[in-house]
């Protein structure tokens, strides 16, 4: 136990003194906070725009209807033709044309307006221009049925289902994407963290193998205790790295936005615009605010904790073992390609499951299985517990997994007691299974 002790010790201070090691601890937070803010920088500058549409409203229908905002800027032009409209608006400074020819019903209107510009525009611009179009296009229709269309809005009657389960609990609309959320970003976290410090591990074992440092070691050591080393070693300076990555990346945001006044996660895409602008329409934005705090308190963070905890480690643990073995049985990176196969796909068939079965039914048969099964239980299972899981099917994951864990590492070490010492060789599938004998 001795020997497994200064083995962690090694091997997590060969890490963390690395040249390369240090600079990505640093120099990634400062990337990713980077880019971040220049995508911020770069739509703040977009939404301070002032852009100047030009309208031309042959109709006469839609005058003074569209309304000027801190971005948007509407003029309306009358008495000329569409084609000089368009010379005009294309030779000055405007965003663009909005043409609404002259119809013989409202009904015509559906697919005759059309909209000029140099470029595509904007998703959310157009969005807005048709939603006040169509607004005031319904209200002409119901008068020309003798309707009054402040009437009728106002006999309309709202369905707001409340949802609560059989014990009494309420949620919301919006529970099950919060919880879709909570466990993607955990499974997805896992996911990154197996394949970047996987491969950290295999080259490790592959660069001592090469320099046949390992002869040396492996005469004083077992190779069950040298692979068990390498593994927690390893796995204690990743860890610290991403809690540097962590604490770097609140420091550097923190730093950008109190210099630069750039908020790095105030990036929003067109399409988010359009779906909160249809989301607050539809519900007001107080009650979604109201939704997301009580779909956060009922979320058992508690349990998700500890679980993230328990199956981070295990899953780490499981597929590092994979990856030592890998590289004890290989002289270079170039030859791990044909044994990286097996060990990825239950990762990506883990993530798939996650979000495409999961989200439409967390208590399936599907979900079930996949979050026992230990190469996808980590993923599977910690998208499944916001969704409520029986601590009891918590646990039975955990053991079992953790029980493949300890099965892994006696088949890694297996390979890795023959493949440390082979040299000059590509190994095969089945020469790998004649190792697992001797």
């Amino acid at each position: 136990m001795n020997h497994l002790s200064l083995i962690i010790k090694r091997e997590f201070l060969n890490k963390v003194r690395n040249k390369s090691f240090i600079v990505m601890t640093f120099l990634s937070p400062l990337i990713m906070v980077g880019i971040f803010s220049l995508v911020a920088y770069l739509s703040q500058l977009n939404n301070d725009k002032v852009r100047t549409i030009t309208v031309l409203d042959e109709s006469g229908l839609f005058l003074n209807q569209f309304e000027d905002d801190d971005n948007l800027r509407f003029e309306s032009v009358s008495n000329v033709s569409l084609e000089d409209a368009k010379k005009t608006v294309e030779e000055s400074d405007a965003y663009g044309l909005l043409y609404i020819p002259k119809t013989d019903s409202i009904d015509d209107l559906s697919d005759k307006i059309k909209f000029y510009s140099e470029d595509s525009p904007s998703l959310t611009i157009m969005s807005d221009i048709e939603w006040t179009i169509e607004k005031k296009a319904n209200s002409l229709k119901l008068k020309e049925q003798g309707l009054d269309a402040d009437y009728i809005n106002n006999l309309r009657v709202d369905i707001d289902a409340q949802l609560e389960t059989f014990q009494g609990e309420e949620t919301s609309k919006l529970g099950s994407g919060l919880k879709l959320i909570f466990g993607g970003i955990a499974g997805y976290m896992l996911f990154m963290f197996i394949i970047i410090y996987g491969n950290m591990i295999m080259r490790s074992v592959i660069e001592e193998k090469t320099s046949r440092i390992i002869e040396v070691i492996i005469s004083s050591v077992k190779p069950v205790k040298l692979l068990l080393g390498k593994i927690i070693g390893t796995s204690l300076a990743g860890v610290a790295q991403f809690l540097a990555w962590v604490i770097l990346i609140g420091v550097f945001s923190l730093i950008v936005s109190s210099i630069f006044g750039i908020d790095p996660a105030a990036v929003q895409s067109p399409q988010q615009e359009v779906l909160e602008q249809s989301q607050m329409a539809s519900d007001g934005m107080e009650g979604i605010v109201a939704d997301v705090i009580m779909e956060i308190q009922n979320l058992p963070i508690t349990n998700l904790v500890i679980m993230f905890l328990l199956f981070f480690v295990g899953g780490y643990l499981l597929y590092a073992s994979l990856y030592a073995a890998i590289g004890a049985a290989v002289d270079s990176e170039t030859d791990t390609q044909q044994f990286m196969l097996p060990i990825i796909m239950p990762l990506i068939l883990a993530v798939y499951v996650g979000f495409f079965t999961v989200i439409e039914d967390p208590h399936g048969t599907v979900s079930q299985v996949f979050s026992f099964i230990p190469f996808t239980s980590p993923v599977v299972m910690l998208m499944r517990i916001p969704f409520g899981v029986p601590i009891e099917q918590q646990l039975l994951s955990v053991l079992i997994l953790f029980a493949t864990f300890i099965g892994t590492v006696w088949f890694a070490s297996k390979i890795y007691r023959v493949g440390i010492l082979m040299y000059g060789k590509k190994p095969s599938y089945k020469e790998i299974i004649k190792w697992l004998k001797y």
